[in-house]
């Protein structure tokens, strides 16, 4: 939130707006202690099943805590520590309605908006009300039974879920998302890609206080301040102080505790869904940097790769890698390295031990670089 004293606007250079963005999202030099550190200051892991690597949220974790950092950590974190939990948040221009991991330390900020979730949307309202008797044998399998999977409960609905995508007549699986939209359940672990379900009251602490929903949104404003440093106003409202950045147009706002003295940058290898190129406009904004997901486009029509990965250099984003994990054959395959503009040789070295240090903590043999 903004106050009298904090309406000055900040100038920033475009270097030092860089490096506070590269700061902000744990990429420098220096690497958080811990996977529970890396995601209270990310707020979230973004778990795309996509795994042309590795999944998006082991990537971005890897990316941060290096050889320290295996998938394992992250199950441990969700299933058994209960340090972290699964959410499908409701979406908004920062996050995509996609499953997310977040720290258990921010559940209250999100309970307000659990509970809010009954009363919106007329046709979801009348389908839960149609099929009440449905979702209270969910409820009770759930009880008796739990955790499961979607696959173990049977599709008693009264009224067919009526929709135009690949969700028509999925009874059981929409009212399962329901459930844990609204809070009752939560995902308790999951078998690959498969989801087990449970009580809520099984997962999440018994003493955890919902945070007033219009208390928690400008909260959330403000942790994602924090999490971006730099960040134009549509994705984390009035947090932070209105700044501007030369070599650009409109308002920015900054994080009011964000530096850049005494930056180190090094180089990384990025997931295509990292917060820190996430956003296009912004990443041409402060890194001269263009980036498409070619995975949807045909393979004549990609420039980049189906799935290339963003390479971070010193405080650039300076171009883009087209790899693939051959599990079966143990190589690490790299199609290609797009330079955006011709590296030097320390930043071409660089790259190369970043693909080897990548190599070495997928487990694989042998790289091939074509």
């Amino acid at each position: 939130m903004t106050s009298a004293a904090s309406t000055s606007v900040r100038r920033l250079g475009r270097t030092e707006a860089r490096r506070i963005a590269i700061r902000a999202q744990m990429l420098e030099a220096k690497r958080p202690a811990s996977l529970l550190e890396l995601a209270e200051q990310l707020t979230f892991l973004q778990l795309d099943p996509t795994a042309v690597i590795a999944p998006s949220a082991d990537l971005v974790a890897g990316s941060r805590l290096g050889g320290a950092y295996r998938p394992s950590d992250l199950t441990q974190a969700l299933e058994r520590d209960r340090t972290m939990f699964e959410q499908r948040a409701q979406p908004t221009p920062v996050e995509p309605y996609l499953a997310m991991a977040r720290p258990m330390a921010d559940l209250s900020l999100f309970l307000a908006e659990m509970k809010a979730w009954w009363d919106i949307g007329q046709v979801r309202r009348g389908w839960m009300a149609a099929n009440d008797a449905f979702r209270q044998r969910v409820l009770d399998q759930l009880r008796d039974s739990g955790p499961l999977s979607s696959r173990e409960i049977p599709d008693t609905s009264q009224v067919s879920w009526q929709s135009s995508g690949w969700t028509n007549n999925r009874n059981v699986t929409q009212m399962l998302e329901f459930l844990a939209s609204g809070g009752r359940i939560a995902v308790s672990a999951r078998r690959g890609r498969e989801r087990l379900w449970d009580l809520a009251e099984r997962i999440y602490p018994s003493d955890v206080a919902a945070v007033p929903l219009d208390e928690a949104r400008p909260i959330r404003n403000q942790r994602w301040m924090k999490t971006l440093g730099v960040a134009r106003p549509k994705f984390v409202g009035d947090a932070g102080v209105p700044a501007e950045i030369e070599g650009t147009k409109g308002e920015w706002r900054l994080d009011p505790e964000a530096t850049a003295e005494g930056f180190e940058g090094r180089t990384a290898l990025l997931s295509p869904f990292d917060r820190l190129s996430h956003d296009r406009a912004r990443a041409v904004d402060l890194f001269e940097f263009e980036y498409l997901l070619e995975m949807y486009k045909p393979a004549s029509a990609r420039r980049w790769g189906y799935f290339a990965l963003p390479i971070l250099h010193d405080d650039r984003l300076v171009g883009k890698v087209d790899a693939a994990a051959d599990r079966k054959a143990s190589v690490l395959r790299v199609a290609a390295i797009h330079e955006d503009t011709p590296f030097d040789s320390a930043t071409r070295d660089a790259v190369r031990a970043e693909l080897e240090a990548l190599r070495t903590w997928l487990g694989l043999e042998t790289m091939e670089v074509g």
